[in-house]
C-alpha cells in the first residue's frame, strides 16, 4: 500500500473521504446507559467532532457540538435542565435537536433564538445502543439492520473498549483468522488438544487456506482446513462497511455476535461488541479441562473519567505494557498477556497510532485484508464521484451475513456450504437469510 490510500483509509475527520463515507450510515454513539436522565453531559468524540451527549430529565437523547454557538464555550459544563441544555456562560439553552430555545441575556425585541440552532445530530436508541446520523441528508437511512443489533438487550451482552490506534488496525486485526493459533493459542501443543472439539483444528492447523470474496455488504473469508473422511472446516468471518466485523469464534449455527471499530478521531477507536448471550465461544479449554493459558479472563477496566478518552479504558495498557508477565510467556503463556481482549490490543496499538502500511510484506494468511483494503478504496472512490454509500438503504445486505465455524463436505463449493448453514442457524430475529446476489 502506498503513503496516499493508507492516507485515504484512515483519515476519518470532517471533510475527508472516508469520514464522509461513514457519516453516511448511523454511527453507534455510547450505550444507553452512559447517559442518565437529568445528568451531567458527557463528552463524547466521534469522528473526529468534540460533542457533547446528554439525556434530559424526560429521557430524550441529544447528539451536539460541544461549542456553544453564542461564544463557543463548551456545552460540557451545561445545565441539564427540563427541556434541553442550558450553557452556564450566558444561559442561552438548546433543545436534543440543536434548537435554541431561550437568549435570557438578550432583551426580547433583539433574541432570535427561533432563527439559532446548534450542531446536533439525530438520535435513535435501540436494544441498549444510542446511534447517531452525522450525514447531510434531510431524511436520515434507515437504521443498520445487522441481526445481532437486533437482539432484545436481554438476549445480548453488550460492552465497550478503548482503542488508542486508528480504526483500521482494529478492523483489520478482527479478520485476521490466523493470528488465533499464535497469540491466543500459541502455547497449546497438539497433543492437549480434544479431539472431540471442533474448534480445536483452528490450533492443530495453524496455515488455513483461503476462499475470499467481496459481497454487497463488504468482504468475507472462509479459511479452510482439511479433515479426515473428505470434510473440511471453515471458521467464516465478515467486513461489513463502513467498520463492521463479524468474527469467527464460535459454532455458526448460534454464533451471533458484532463488532463496530467506531472512530473517534484518527488516532483513538471505540470497540461496541454485541454476543449473544446463548453463544459459546469457540476453543478455550485443553482436554483435561483446563483453560488454555492466557485465556483465563478477560480485561479490567479503570472507572470511566470525564475526559474526551476517559471512557472503558483498560487497567493494562500501553504505559504498563499491558502488564506482560514475561516469566508466563517463557513457561506457560505464549504471550505473557492475560485475555483475548488485551491480548488484541497489545499488537494493534503497538503498531502506532496510525500504521505506516508502506512498510508491510503481506502474505497469502492476509488475502482477506487486501481484498477488503481493495473494495474500500473503490467504495471511497466511487462516493468521492457521487455513488451512494454501499448497502447504507437497503438492510437486507446487512442481514446475510453470519460468522463462525462448520464443517463440511469437500466437494461442496464453500458458497453453497455457507449458503446450506445459513439456511440451518438459528435466526431469533427473522431476518437471517441468504440470497446468492450477495456474494459478488
Amino acid at each position: 500500500m502506498n503513503a496516499q490510500d493508507n492516507a485515504l483509509l484512515t483519515a476519518v475527520g470532517p471533510g475527508s473521504a472516508m469520514g464522509a463515507l461513514m457519516r453516511e450510515y448511523w454511527i453507534p454513539a455510547c450505550l444507553a446507559s452512559e447517559l442518565e436522565p437529568g445528568g451531567a453531559p458527557m463528552r463524547l468524540m466521534l469522528l473526529g467532532e468534540k460533542l457533547v451527549a446528554f439525556r434530559t430529565p424526560e429521557g430524550t437523547v441529544g447528539v451536539m457540538d460541544h461549542a456553544c454557538p453564542h461564544r463557543c464555550a463548551s456545552l460540557f459544563y451545561g445545565r441539564n435542565e427540563p427541556g434541553g441544555l442550558r450553557c452556564v456562560y450566558h444561559g442561552w439553552k438548546y433543545a436534543p435537536d440543536g434548537q435554541c430555545l431561550e437568549q435570557p441575556n438578550v432583551p426580547p425585541e433583539h433574541s432570535f433564538a427561533p432563527r439559532l440552532k446548534a450542531q446536533a445530530y439525530p438520535c435513535v436508541e435501540r436494544n441498549g445502543v444510542v446511534w447517531t446520523y452525522m450525514g447531510g441528508r434531510e431524511v436520515p437511512p434507515p437504521l443498520t439492520g445487522i441481526e445481532a443489533t437486533l437482539l432484545p438487550e436481554g438476549d445480548v451482552r453488550l460492552s465497550c473498549s478503548l482503542r488508542r490506534c486508528n480504526y483500521l488496525q482494529v478492523l483489520e486485526g478482527e479478520i485476521d483468522t490466523s493470528h488465533f493459533g499464535f497469540l491466543h493459542g500459541g502455547s497449546v501443543a497438539e497433543a492437549d488438544l480434544d479431539p472431540q472439539d471442533l474448534n480445536s483444528s483452528s490450533l492443530r492447523d495453524r496455515a488455513p487456506r483461503y476462499h475470499v470474496a467481496e459481497t454487497r455488504a463488504g468482504s468475507m473469508y472462509a479459511s479452510y482446513r482439511a479433515l479426515a473422511g473428505d470434510e473440511v472446516y471453515y471458521r467464516v468471518a465478515h467486513f461489513m462497511l463502513p467498520f463492521y466485523t463479524q468474527f469467527p469464534d464460535g459454532n455458526f449455527e448460534g454464533n451471533i455476535v458484532l463488532d463496530a471499530a467506531v472512530p473517534m478521531d484518527d488516532e483513538h477507536t471505540m470497540i461496541f461488541t454485541w454476543m449473544a448471550r446463548s453463544r459459546q465461544a469457540g476453543v478455550r479449554r485443553l482436554k483435561d479441562g483446563s483453560p488454555i493459558p492466557g485465556l483465563e479472563r478477560d480485561e479490567d477496566y479503570l472507572p470511566n473519567g470525564a475526559g474526551w478518552f476517559d471512557r472503558w479504558r483498560t487497567v493494562a495498557d500501553a504505559d504498563n505494557d499491558y502488564l506482560i508477565d514475561r516469566d508466563a510467556q517463557r513457561t506457560r503463556s505464549y504471550t505473557g498477556l492475560t485475555g483475548v481482549q488485551l491480548q488484541d490490543q497489545a499488537v494493534v496499538e503497538s503498531m502506532g497510532p496510525i500504521s505506516d502500511r508502506t512498510k508491510e510484506h503481506l502474505a497469502v494468511s492476509d488475502h482477506m485484508i487486501v481484498v477488503t483494503r481493495r473494495m474500500m478504496l473503490r467504495a471511497l472512490r466511487a462516493h468521492g464521484e457521487g455513488a451512494p454509500a454501499p448497502g447504507v438503504d437497503d438492510l437486507a445486505v446487512f442481514q446475510q451475513a453470519r460468522s463462525g465455524a462448520f464443517v463440511a463436505d469437500a466437494a461442496q463449493d464453500w458458497r453453497d456450504a455457507y449458503a446450506d448453514r445459513i439456511a440451518g442457524a438459528q435466526n431469533p430475529t427473522g431476518v437471517l437469510h441468504f440470497d446468492k446476489e450477495f456474494l459478488q
